[in-house]
């Protein structure tokens, strides 16, 4: 056994450990399983919160799109500051009425907002849709780490495995207490690790930073700009706005607000967050050091890039580090996606189609119900397939056909129905399914625009469709409504 692995192991027997050592002293019940039984203070929701934002999309996807792409890799930078902003005065909200409620996840907040359980339905199904391909991400993630920090010792489908094997059981015994303790370990070595290699590596290469830049200026001149087509201004505004909007959109962010013991403690994320959103600056940096030193990798191999230039660099111990790292940002974020995907599954799809179920049997579900979501996304993600970025830019799209339905809820007076909300929110989803399987863009969608708006990204089309049909689908049901067509939900 090499020695990277040593310490690759030792992560993972340890997130194990910590996640089932996390359950002691607890009652499972569902809101103690999925919630933490509200009780979490600002430390552990920061480390938590940071646990479902810095993953292995940051980790790898992020160095493997400044290496590959290199300018329009900023705007993971602009979007990943502006959510922060929008969740000062977005998360308090929804933490409030969950809690009155006494709400579990994201579905039963549309569900109860609309007075509406099939919209409830609804919003669940997108939701485990959603999170399907950010489950795939993690597992992908898992695997190119664990294969290459090994030095090849272990292939990506038997990392894969043990990581799918790991999440698997510590979700279905600890919950979200589990993923809440191995987020600490874990948040303190990728912060150590990633600022370790984006200072070291530039100076170790190119004598610093910004001598970093000049000599991949002058070896690939344009690089470092935004394109005049394709990855253009007009294209990163858009996806910086989408990204944002459809920041808090993700099921497992809803669940991860609702752990707070009070509202204080998500304005007080909400101005920590960003601070830590510069630790993408040093995974910057390490991209874009590999790519004079570790030129040639194309597709996919552009994850690579992290990994690849610190087996260049440094000594198998502590390649093991940085493994151990990575293995961390795909453990825990995974172990609250499958959490949540297990919830909404058994709670809020299946428990409105068998009301008689009890919560002990709801709870019971849910945990068997990980295992089995788990083998799904271990299957997609043995198939291979799209970059770690395009993974998530597609799932981005997608949750954020949720945003519009979101905020007309927080009116007082909402004039939004039920037919409305579900109308619309389908409507989006399907212009997002169909784009993405037919590799649609807005150029080849409406070759008569202007050129600089032909690189709008793609999900706003089906934004403004989701918007438009909002609207006039309101229009007209508001009209011919009637009194009591909407049974109330039972919370």
């Amino acid at each position: 056994m090499n020695s990277a692995l040593i310490f690759i192991f030792g992560a993972i027997a340890l997130a194990l450990a910590l996640g089932l050592l996390a359950r002691r002293g607890k009652k499972m019940s569902l809101e103690e399983w999925a919630v933490g039984g509200r009780g979490f203070g600002t430390a552990i929701v920061f480390l938590l919160m940071a646990g479902e934002i810095y993953t292995t999309f940051v980790f790898l996807g992020a160095s493997g799109y400044a290496y590959g792409h290199g300018g329009p890799a900023y705007y993971m930078l602009g979007y990943g500051s502006l959510c922060f902003v929008l969740s000062y005065w977005l998360l308090p909200l929804i933490w409030r009425y969950a809690k009155a409620k006494n709400l579990i996840s994201q579905s039963d907040f549309f569900a109860s907002k609309y007075d509406s359980r099939p919209l409830g339905i609804l919003v669940a199904v997108v939701g485990i849709v959603a999170l399907m391909p950010y489950l795939v991400l993690q597992l992908k993630g898992l695997g190119i780490i664990v294969s290459v920090a090994s030095y090849g010792a272990i292939d990506s489908s038997h990392g894969m495995w043990i990581g799918a094997i790991v999440v698997a059981l510590y979700v279905a015994i600890s919950g979200v207490h589990g993923s809440a303790w191995t987020s600490v370990v874990k948040d303190i070595l990728v912060m150590f690790v990633a600022v370790f290699l984006g200072l070291y590596l530039p100076f170790h290469y190119h004598g610093g930073v910004g001598q970093m830049f000049a000599d991949i200026e002058a070896a690939k001149p344009g690089f470092l700009a935004l394109r005049e087509s394709g990855e253009s201004p007009v294209w990163l505004v858009s996806t910086v706005l989408l990204s944002a909007l459809g920041f808090y959109m993700w099921p497992h962010m809803f669940m991860a607000t609702y752990t707070a013991k009070t509202d204080v403690v998500l304005r007080k994320n909400a101005y920590v967050l960003p601070i830590y959103q510069l630790m993408l600056l040093f995974i910057f940096f390490v991209g874009f050091t590999a790519v004079l030193q570790i030129p040639g990798l194309k597709g996919s191999d552009i994850d690579l890039a992290l990994l690849k230039i610190s087996l260049q660099t440094f000594d198998p111990w502590f390649v093991g580090v940085i493994g151990a790292a990575g293995v961390l940002t795909a453990l825990v974020p995974g172990s609250m996606i499958l959490m949540t995907s297990a919830t909404l599954l058994a709670n809020n799809v299946y428990r409105p189609l068998r009301p008689s179920a009890s919560s002990a049997e709801i709870v019971k579900l849910s945990k068997w119900m990980a295992p089995c979501i788990m083998a799904v996304g271990l299957f997609f993600a043995l198939q291979g397939g799209k970059t770690i970025v395009a993974l998530l830019l597609m799932a981005y799209a997608f949750v954020t056909q949720l945003f519009p339905v979101l905020v007309m809820s927080s009116l007082r007076n909402n004039p939004v129905t039920p037919v409305a909300a579900m109308t619309s929110i389908a409507v989006g989803e399907a212009t997002v399914a169909w784009v993405s399987l037919t590799k649609q863009s807005v150029a080849s969608l409406f070759p008569f625009l202007p050129d600089a708006l032909k690189d709008v990204n793609v999900g706003v089309v089906a934004l403004v469709l989701n918007i438009a049909t909002l609207i006039i689908v309101t229009l007209l049901t508001r009209r011919s409504e009637r009194p009591g067509l909407t049974a109330p939900v039972s919370q």
